[in-house]
């Protein structure tokens, strides 16, 4: 484009208004030009430019011809002022605002409105006050521009009372720009019922509300599940005419989805005139949220078919799906379209492919991706150490816990909550105490989900009081917390409690479930509470509506065998609603050894053997029972049908912690580094408890030999070699903790009552059933055996 000034035939007017419209049309090197060749320039021609370059965000430019301008007006700085503001350049916009301050300009309304866009978009508050403070003291808090720039700013800083205040001061300056700020204040604030209420106020104003109203407040509905209203605002878009805006369109669907109204927010969907990713992703998520996976992976078809660009929010929700649905296959070709697309690299797809992946038990897959990962956050390791707890893997999840630590990444309350359970399940005292205090130094709040995890910990580690400190310092407590301290009384042998802690449950209002019953009626049964138990067990169904289940029956059939009622037990089992499973013959099987019922218990076990056909437990319990009675020739024939199957007892083994290394023994194992200590150890106990009254129980011996051979044998156990380490090893007066992975033999259970009483030691040992706390020749367990 060639300009000509010659007889000034083209005026400093025309010559400005070419330049302007140049500039708005995005030409600036051609507005350069023509401004580098205007023998006049006036403060439009200057202004003009500045602008061009500041809009486009050549501010080097921009600042240059500001220094260079020999007019800088109030209109120049505020040019300037907005181009810092519209790319975000915080320090150099407020640097020009004081700047200009300094040398007398006066802002106006625009340039405050501008400063004041930069301090809600970035989030700052302190330097958005300190521009109020300017407003107040300018006299602009009346101007509704400015007004309106301070409510969106306090909205979007987390102050929305502020807003509000400032909104409630401007009853009648108040234009469809404010009102929308201030329903976006009150919906991003998680606020949602204020924010309906504020657009109601506005539709009874008559004030017309656009595409940026509609969405804030069908996010207030969708966050509060407020369908009928939604419903109404969904009209009122109708007759405003915004029913075709994509944003629009894209909130009702994710309203509608949130709602649980599928069918609404597909008919939206598929009235829409462009294929808006936003929207489908909405779809989609309702869909996996309500449980519709099937129409969810119907949905990413539909999207790869249209050849829609499918984002790192399109993958995690149909990863979800897979997720329910354990279909590898599709999973993997998705994860490979994943690879192929280029999104691997995103951490959100990749925290979901952990997910994924550790949900369908596929561990070494859901470890080589996070492996891969370059950055990992406590997303994804969350992800992983709980998929390692939930599949039992729990010493795995413990390490990785302990990695995640050591890279520095502060825990949230889920790796909380499942490094708890995994803690609780491989019953790690030490290792729980200090994920506990990792949760309190982490300042972190108070978490149902962390709490009853601790409470948990702590029962299953047979640290009762600490749970029950930790139950009493709860704020909220639901049916799992009530539900962990019974089951956690239970074990510990103190069914007692766990009645009292179920009355106050019924009196705190919180409904029991299945769970709960479980733990009820094991307490009955260690406490012998047989009239309670018949009572909890008849309120299941009636009062609660909870049809009992096997492992409801087992429980029943063991407080009547422990009470002598055996006939009633097989009575009930015959009236068994369910088909009885192997728990509940391997508690009938346990109720007719304690009781000497050798028929019945024959009938037990030979249902055991065909549900359980290599599973030792009953064929050893039967042996055992022959023993007993004498009948060895029987019991060896067990043990040759056992060798004849392949059936192998699982070893028995014991378990203590000492200075956070665990020692494990087996029966007259030998391969301690303390082995001689540890044997004269023993030698030394027997003699002492059999001063006390003690005598070997030789029935629990299991081959036939002479009495002084059972006796010797018993001696040997792995709970009696394991107490002996621990008098060796543990402080005087601290409690011995061991753990077994079999229940505990009835002669080493009457052995460790006289030994706490002999050494006055508090001997806590867990093992398949429950918990034994020994203490002054007493058990909590009611010495069932």
């Amino acid at each position: 484009m060639h300009f000509h000034f010659a007889n000034s035939s083209q005026s400093k007017i025309d010559s400005n208004r070419v330049l302007n419209e140049l500039s708005k049309s995005g030409r600036i090197n051609e507005a350069r030009k023509l401004f580098d060749k205007m023998p006049e320039r006036d403060e439009f021609t200057w202004n003009t430019l500045i602008a061009a370059y500041a809009t486009s965000g050549k501010l080097t430019e921009a600042i240059q011809l500001f220094k260079e301008t020999p007019i800088k007006s109030s209109i120049t700085w505020n040019l300037l002022i907005s181009g810092y503001c519209l790319h975000g350049m915080e320090t150099e916009a407020f640097h020009l605002f004081s700047r200009m301050q300094f040398e007398g300009q006066r802002p106006n309304q625009y340039t405050m409105g501008s400063i004041l866009r930069l301090c809600s978009t970035l989030g700052l508050l302190q330097r958005g006050k300190r521009v109020h403070g300017y407003v107040i003291k300018t006299q602009f808090e009346s101007n509704d521009y400015v007004v309106t720039g301070l409510v969106d700013m306090y909205a979007k800083c987390n102050c929305i009372l502020e807003a509000e205040y400032l909104f409630k001061m401007m009853p009648n300056k108040r234009n469809h720009v404010m009102w929308t700020a201030m329903v976006a204040g009150y919906s991003q604030n998680g606020e949602a019922f204020k924010a309906i209420e504020c657009y109601r106020d506005m539709v009874v104003e008559g004030v017309a509300s656009n595409q940026f109203t509609f969405p804030s407040v069908l996010t207030a509905c969708a966050a509060v599940q407020a369908r009928n209203f939604g419903t109404q605002v969904h009209s009122f878009i109708v007759r405003s005419g915004f029913e075709a805006n994509v944003f629009v369109q894209s909130a009702l669907i994710d309203m509608y989805a949130k709602c649980r109204d599928l069918d609404s927010a597909l008919i939206v969907l598929e009235n829409m005139e462009v294929d808006d990713v936003v929207s489908w992703n909405s779809m989609l998520v309702g869909c996996v949220r309500q449980g519709c996976e099937e129409e969810a992976l119907s949905l990413f078809r539909k999207m790869h078919a249209r050849d829609m660009k499918l984002g790192n929010f399109t993958y995690p929700s149909v990863l979800n799906c897979f997720a329910s649905t354990k279909d590898m296959n599709n999973a993997m070709s998705v994860h490979c379209l994943i690879i192929k697309t280029g999104f691997e690299a995103y951490k959100l797809v990749n925290n979901a492919l952990v997910d994924m992946y550790a949900k369908q038990g596929n561990m070494d897959c859901a470890f080589q991706v996070f492996n891969h990962m370059p950055n990992k956050d406590v997303v994804s390791w969350t992800s992983l150490v709980t998929g390692y707890a939930r599949n039992n893997h729990h010493e795995e999840a413990l390490k990785l816990f302990c990695d995640m630590r050591l890279a520095g990444i502060h825990p949230d309350h889920v790796i909380l909550a499942s490094a708890l359970s995994a803690c609780a399940e491989l019953t790690v005292l030490e290792l729980g105490q200090q994920v506990h205090a990792d949760f309190v130094k982490s300042g972190l709040q108070s978490s149902t989900s962390v709490d009853n995890s601790l409470v948990t910990m702590y029962a299953k580690c047979g640290c009762i009081d600490d749970a029950s400190r930790v139950f009493d310092s709860m704020q909220i407590r639901d049916a799992v917390t009530w539900t962990a301290l019974i089951v956690g009384y239970a074990r510990n042998g103190k069914g007692k409690d766990s009645v009292r802690f179920y009355d106050q449950m019924i009196a705190s209002g919180t409904k029991p479930d299945y769970i709960t019953f479980i733990g009820l009626l094991f307490a009955c049964s260690h406490a012998g509470l047989l009239k309670r138990g018949r009572l909890y067990f008849a309120s299941m169904e009636k009062e609660y509506g909870i049809k009992p289940g096997p492992e409801h029956y087992a429980c029943m059939i063991d407080l009547l065998g422990r009470s002598g009622k055996l006939v009633e037990a097989e009575m009930l089992l015959n009236e068994m609603d369910v088909e009885p499973d192997a728990t509940v013959w391997k508690a009938l099987l346990a109720a007719c050894r304690v009781q000497g019922n050798l028929e019945l218990g024959e009938r037990a076990a030979k249902n055991l053997f065909e549900l359980e056909s290599k599973n030792a437990v009953p064929y050893i319990m039967l042996s055992n029972m022959y023993s007993a009675a004498g009948k060895w020739e029987d019991a060896a024939r067990i043990r040759r049908t056992m060798k004849w199957k392949g059936i192998s007892k699982e070893p028995g083994c014991s378990w203590i912690e000492v200075n956070s290394r665990v020692h494990t023994f087996m029966s007259e194992d030998r391969g301690h580094s303390r082995t001689t200590e540890i044997y004269s150890k023993i030698d030394e106990i027997m003699v002492l408890i059999k001063e006390a009254g003690y005598e070997a129980d030789i029935s629990f011996a299991l081959h036939n030999m002479d009495k002084e051979g059972k006796e010797l044998g018993l001696a040997y156990h792995s709970e009696k070699l394991a107490v002996a380490f621990g008098l060796l090893s543990l402080p005087r007066g601290a409690p011995v903790r061991i753990f077994k992975n079999l229940r505990v033999c009835g002669d080493c259970h009457t052995a460790m009552k006289y030994i706490s009483r002999v050494f006055h030691r508090h001997i806590i040992l867990r093992d398949s059933n429950c918990f034994h706390h020994f203490k002054g020749g007493q058990c909590s367990c009611g010495d069932y055996w």
